[in-house]
């Protein structure tokens, strides 16, 4: 299994957090639920920057590390895209039905590109080529506590098509094959409007020429 690569990696460092894992404590935690998901609340106290400190309490959404994986065909020129119900968007008026990328929780022992190759197979029955690496971040900091790794892989999009997912994991997967500027114009005009998919397909956007001379 090849080593995730990054594409033009920052080479200095522009910016440093004030303040580091020593300048704040937990005071206080407490469970307030604990199931699939966890929800916790803390009491904490951090270092000010005026130069004092102030005590807090936050509920916490605890949710375990994910990884988001963009599949690109750079010889069909065409991007692998899934479609499934997302209930954070219930209340959507155009429905609770996302395009989004394939993505799972990194399991114990897994490495991110193995959950991206795990994943891609199980979601959309696709075997990955090379993994880049695109970030690490976090989607909510206000109020969860999630990082997601987002890659982006070469795949042969021949075939790849139909419908997918675990039954036991209550998942019903539709995959969809797209002309890359088709996503761009997706990205553009609202369609995608989930996080993970619009990072990359914009990622993609940039990066495309580099990749497309790799991966032709």
């Amino acid at each position: 299994m090849s080593e995730q690569t990054k594409i033009a990696p920052s080479t200095s460092e522009l910016w440093r957090s004030t303040f580091s894992q020593k300048d704040f404590s937990i005071d206080k935690q407490e469970s307030l639920y604990d199931g699939f998901f966890k929800m916790l609340k803390l009491h904490l106290t951090h270092k000010t920057f005026a130069g004092g400190e102030i005590s807090i309490q936050r509920e916490l959404f605890y949710r375990d590390d994910a990884v988001c994986v963009l599949l690109y065909d750079a010889v069909k020129q065409a991007v692998v895209l899934v479609e499934q119900f997302r209930v954070g968007t219930y209340d959507n008026p155009k429905g609770p039905w996302l395009l989004e990328l394939v993505a799972g929780i990194v399991e114990k022992g897994e490495t991110p590109e193995d959950v991206a190759r795990r994943e891609s197979v199980e979601e959309a029955g696709a075997e990955l080529g090379e993994v880049v690496s695109i970030s690490r971040f976090v989607p909510s900091s206000g109020g969860t506590r999630e990082y997601i790794d987002l890659l982006c892989a070469n795949v042969d999009s021949s075939g790849v098509e139909g419908l997918h997912g675990l039954a036991e994991e209550g998942e019903d997967i539709k995959v969809h094959t797209l002309p890359v500027n088709d996503a761009f114009e997706l990205v553009k005009n609202g369609t995608i409007n989930n996080a993970p998919a619009i990072i990359a397909i914009q990622w993609l956007q940039i990066n495309k020429s580099e990749l497309d001379k790799r991966w032709t």
